[in-house]
This record gives structure tokens, C-alpha cells and sequence, in this order.
């Protein structure tokens, strides 16, 4: 397979929005608003930063939010739209707008997919509103001559997005379920194994849950194929300032670094993101910390020579 293309990544902007509209799909929330300039400049899996609580209000760190679309020609300037789950204060907060409330926006953040260069078969795998930055992705795969097979996995039918959406995009969609509720009773990787064998696969794209990134990297190794996962770590500040989203990556030179997901990401290749370690600092990584060996014991201090 050529290697894949890289995108002209134009820098992030902060622009004042205004609410769309706001429709509930399942378990989670779709949320449109404009966003002048930022439409135009959105690449498949990069991300905005958006202000929640109000000027009142406490909250004082941003919201990451994956794209889900975009429209350059949308009123005021460009429309965006993301998907999410409203579960804490900001989220629960950003849901109960109305339309034409403010918003503050930034955006486009992050390093997004990259493409083949040639026409080949993609496998794209989305887990609950993970799924969301792929369609997108899958649009211009499709403007490249690619084909697009598409699995969608959740927990339940009501955790799934995107279904409908997906089979006017996709060549194909096979959805799993952990219940069975709908479509296969399963993960996303009882619904990759096929596909990968039928249609010959050549690149496999992947956003949702990290667990599921390590399933789906992992396997994408097992067989040969490239694999590129968007991962969705908790970011503070979005811009690569507060290295509260750093996972451990593995290098060109072998090295392992802790590395920001909000710039050197949030796309990672599958098989550079030491999955089993996120969360960790590992003892071989760059810079890691060095446990202290105890010395013999001296007056003052006890027996490992602490105070």
C-alpha cells in the first residue's frame, strides 16, 4: 500500500457562535452551531474546544468535542455540529441551550486522519458517539475512490449512533451489540473478522472507547494492516498546555514518549499507542521517574533513610 497522505493542517481560531439546534439520537445529544471560519478549515477527525458554563458561571475548563459535520457554506460564516453524552455539569449545561444562545468556540484543534494516497479498501470501526468524526472521514475516502465497509458497536441499540447515516455512506455497515439488541450480539471485532477477510482490507480507521481502540489496533496488527485510532482522552485545555491528556507513544526512533493527545493527536497509529500503558508512566519512557533506592540508615532517620 503507498503511504498515506498528509493533510495541509490549517491553525485553530477562536470565534463567537451562536446555538442551531439541539435533537436528541438515542442516548446522546447532537448539537449544531455556527462557527465562523472554522467549517472551512476542518479536516476528518479533528476537534473543537468549546466554553461552557456561561461568564457567570464556575466552570472554568473548555469541552472537547470531536466533529461530527461541517457546513463551509452554512449561515453566519459555517455551521459545525458534535455529538456527546451529557453526563457532568458542562455537557448537562451545554444540552439546555437555546437557540441563538452565545457559544465560544476554538477551533479546528488536533492532527486529523490521513488518507491513502491510492484508491484501497478501508475498514472504519466506531464505538457509541465515538463513531461520530468517521463519517466525515468516510465522505472523503469515498471522494478518493476508496471503498468504505463500516462496523458500529455499543454496549445497546440506544448507545449506537449513527446507523442510518452510515448505510448512505458505506458500502457496507455491520452493527454488534454487547446485548444483542440489535444486529450482531457482540463486539466490534466479531463484526471486523469478516470484513477484513472478505474484502481485503488494506487500512483500518477506528474512534471510540480505549479499550476498543486496543481491540481494534491490536487485531489490525494480527493481520498486517495499518491501523489509525482517534482517542478520547479527557483534554482540559485542548491546545497542549496542561499535558493532562499525554498517552504513552512510541516514536520513529523506538522511544516512548508521553505525548499530547490534543496536538500529536488525537489520531495516533494503532500500533505506536502502547494501549495496556495508557494511564501510566512507563518505567522505559522517556523521562520517567526513578524510584529512589533506600541507603543505609543514619542518625535522624529511619530505616529507609527518610524523615
Amino acid at each position: 500500500m503507498s503511504p498515506v497522505g498528509a493533510w495541509d493542517i490549517a491553525g485553530p481560531q477562536q470565534v463567537r457562535g451562536e446555538i442551531l439546534a439541539i435533537r436528541r439520537v438515542g442516548d446522546y445529544h447532537v448539537v449544531s452551531f455556527t462557527a465562523p471560519g472554522i467549517p472551512s478549515r476542518t479536516l476528518p477527525g479533528q476537534f473543537v474546544a468549546v466554553s461552557v458554563g456561561g461568564p457567570t458561571g464556575a466552570t472554568i475548563l473548555r469541552r472537547c468535542f470531536s466533529i461530527h459535520s461541517v457546513d463551509p457554506q452554512g449561515s453566519a460564516g459555517g455551521t459545525v455540529e458534535v455529538v456527546l453524552q451529557a453526563k457532568g455539569t458542562g455537557t448537562r449545561w451545554l444540552v439546555d441551550r437555546r437557540r441563538g444562545d452565545p457559544l465560544d468556540v476554538v477551533g479546528p484543534l488536533g492532527r486529523p486522519f490521513s488518507l491513502p494516497k491510492e484508491p484501497v479498501n478501508c475498514l472504519v470501526v466506531g464505538g457509541g458517539y465515538g463513531a461520530a468524526p468517521l463519517f466525515m472521514l468516510a465522505d472523503r475516502l469515498r471522494e478518493r475512490g476508496c471503498r468504505v465497509d463500516l462496523v458500529l458497536g455499543a454496549a445497546t441499540e440506544s448507545r449506537l449512533f449513527g446507523v442510518l447515516d452510515g448505510r448512505r455512506r458505506a458500502s457496507s455497515v455491520t452493527v454488534a451489540t454487547d446485548d444483542g439488541s440489535v444486529g450482531i450480539q457482540g463486539t466490534v471485532i466479531d463484526g471486523m473478522v469478516p470484513i477484513l477477510a472478505e474484502f481485503d482490507s488494506r487500512v483500518v480507521y477506528a474512534c471510540g472507547p480505549m479499550g476498543m481502540l486496543a481491540a481494534v489496533a491490536g487485531l489490525a496488527s494480527d493481520k498486517g494492516i495499518p491501523s489509525q485510532c482517534a482517542v478520547e482522552e479527557t483534554m482540559a485545555c485542548g491546545i497542549g498546555v496542561c499535558m493532562s491528556c499525554v498517552i504513552p507513544v512510541v516514536g520513529d526512533d523506538g522511544v516512548t514518549r508521553m505525548t499530547r493527545s490534543c496536538t500529536e493527536g488525537p489520531v495516533f497509529f494503532g500500533d505506536r499507542v502502547r494501549w495496556a500503558d495508557v494511564g501510566t508512566i512507563p518505567a522505559d519512557c522517556l523521562g520517567a521517574p526513578t524510584e529512589k533506592k533506600s541507603g543505609p540508615s543514619s542518625p535522624g532517620r529511619g530505616r529507609s533513610g527518610r524523615r
